[in-house]
């Protein structure tokens, strides 16, 4: 004989049938004791979930945050309103732009340009009728060194240093587009283009880099590449114009430069000319710009410190035994009282308790306006270095010292990030746990079903056989019998 174990599905059908003999509703008894047996695991499975979820919620709520709260200081640090900036009142003579990690300080000087740095231009004077004719193979060696020029003539031409360069004209180069692109490749310093004139004949037009250093000769090894040739007496080719120095003088003192772009005259600026003429250099503090970012940053760190106390809250915070929201806690109490510039001047401030931001009884922060105005007029370049783009490096500022709290808080090994695999893994254990309690509650269910469908049957037998002997008995008491 064969037995058939009920499946879900029958015991339901089973369950929908109980007391028909007994006339008990057995299905209620039987939900009743699985509930009764199971409603405390599951109810205990229920709570972890809901803690563990809302532990994972606030983990991520404060990963936002920390993240956050680091990349608005940094993009405002970056921005540059926060530094000196340089000043120039003859903007068309000479700009000025603070160099990023430097510092300009208290900045004037009198800047007089008298000639723009130039590069060497030089034209083939015999113009070619088809670029593409082929001219001929061989090298062309390029030499760099100072020169002298007039009425577009190389008259006197000193090497450099460096070693001639040359260059292999092949076959499928030999014209010249194809010298100009040869010439290119090498990536010598020099560039090659070719020009077509208005009668369609076409040159080759060379220019070096600016300065009196980067002149430049050119010769071929073939009488047909020689006709390029650019030098002292060749009168194949014409210098445009000679490589030059920028001349000019700061506060009287006269200099010269290669570029017209320069970061080494004056501390912290760089120069970049643009024509011949004299302009006044000055520097504008960010005062009011840093006013307004300590009371931002003091503003931002209160309203994370908030979520902070909420989520560590002794008796209802959800991650008040987490040791990585405790860390983060931690470094941000601290952060008012960090050394955050090295190297200053002695009795400058280095902590931002320094310059007025006060710690609150309650770990918030306040500024002290009158502290902070004075030390920015007092140490206006230790302020603006407290906020100095200047990220990584080791008493390198604020947003240097927020970023490390924020990746340590993100940590995946020890931050945040860390405690959202653990209380994720967490979860997933209870989701298992309940799994499996729900497998055991639907066994046991089935049990007691089959249980009481097999009494339901039982006594349905018993009332059917007192039906009959009750008939039984009535027939043999009739009076006729």
């Amino acid at each position: 004989m064969t037995t058939t174990t009920p499946t879900a599905s029958s015991a339901s059908q089973i369950a929908l049938a109980l007391g028909a003999g007994s006339g008990i509703d057995t299905a209620a008894i039987v939900t009743s004791l699985v509930n009764a047996q199971f409603a405390g695991k599951t109810s205990a499975i229920t709570t972890k979930t809901t803690a563990v979820t809302a532990q994972i919620s606030q983990v991520s709520k404060l990963q936002s945050g920390i993240s956050g709260f680091a990349s608005a200081l940094t993009t405002l640090i970056q921005g540059g309103s926060l530094v000196t900036q340089p000043t120039s009142s003859n903007s068309g003579v000479a700009g000025v732009t603070p160099i990023v990690g430097s510092t300009v300080g208290n900045l004037s000087a009198t800047l007089t340009v008298t000639r723009l740095a130039a590069a060497q231009t030089a034209t083939t004077a015999t113009p070619v009728a088809d670029r593409t004719t082929a001219i001929g193979t061989g090298n062309l060696t390029l030499t760099f060194g100072t020169a002298t020029v007039a009425g577009g003539t190389m008259t006197g031409f000193t090497a450099g240093a460096a070693a001639p360069i040359s260059i292999a004209i092949d076959s499928t180069h030999q014209s010249l587009d194809g010298i100009a692109s040869a010439i290119n490749a090498a990536k010598a310093g020099v560039t090659a283009s070719v020009i077509t004139d208005v009668d369609g004949t076409a040159r080759l037009t060379l220019k070096g880099a600016t300065g009196s250093a980067q002149a430049f000769t050119l010769a071929g090894d073939t009488p047909a590449l020689s006709t390029l040739n650019i030098g002292v007496g060749e009168t194949g080719t014409t210098i445009g114009t000679a490589a030059t120095n920028a001349a000019l003088s700061l506060d009287g003192v006269s200099v010269e430069r290669a570029s017209n772009s320069f970061s080494d005259l004056v501390s912290g600026v760089k120069i970049t000319l643009s024509a011949t003429g004299t302009t006044t250099l000055g520097s504008s503090r960010p005062t009011s710009a840093l006013t307004q970012a300590v009371n931002d940053y003091v503003s931002t760190y209160n309203e994370f410190h908030a979520v902070v106390v909420e989520a560590t809250d002794p008796i209802t915070g959800t991650l008040n035994q987490d040791s990585a929201t405790a860390a983060l806690a931690h470094s941000l109490t601290a952060l008012p009282l960090t050394n955050l510039v090295t190297g200053g001047a002695t009795g400058a401030p280095t902590t931002l308790a320094e310059i007025g931001v006060a710690t609150n009884r309650d770990g918030t922060l306040s500024v002290k306006s009158n502290v902070l105005q004075k030390a920015l007029t007092d140490w206006p370049d230790a302020v603006e270095a407290m906020f100095a783009n200047g990220f990584g490096a080791s008493g390198a500022g604020i947003g240097a010292a927020l970023s490390a709290i924020s990746d340590a808080a993100l940590d995946s090994k020890i931050g945040l990030s860390a405690s959202t695999i653990h209380y994720t893994a967490v979860k997933s254990d209870l989701s298992d746990q309940q799994d499996k309690l729900n497998t055991q509650q639907d066994a046991v269910k089935t049990r007691l079903t089959q249980q009481y469908s097999a009494m339901d049957a039982q006594v349905a037998a018993y009332k059917s056989t007192q039906s009959f002997l009750t008939a039984q008995i009535a027939a043999w008491n009739k009076p006729n019998n």
